[in-house]
């Protein structure tokens, strides 16, 4: 499993406990969100996220 940050808020996603209240079952993995879904706190898009290390 993985985590993914928005760079422009610091919202952490994490693959383990997903988004489910925006729709996004656990275990969804980032790349298979569907890309109208837009960050829970600021409403980037899923381009303004990166991988988070470690």
């Amino acid at each position: 499993m993985a985590s993914w940050v928005c760079t422009k808020c610091g919202y952490l996603y994490d693959d383990r406990f997903g988004d489910p209240e925006h729709g996004v079952s656990a275990g969804t993995p980032f790349e298979k969100i569907p890309d109208p879904w837009v960050c829970p706190r600021c409403k980037a898009a899923k381009a303004f996220f990166a991988k988070r290390n470690g």
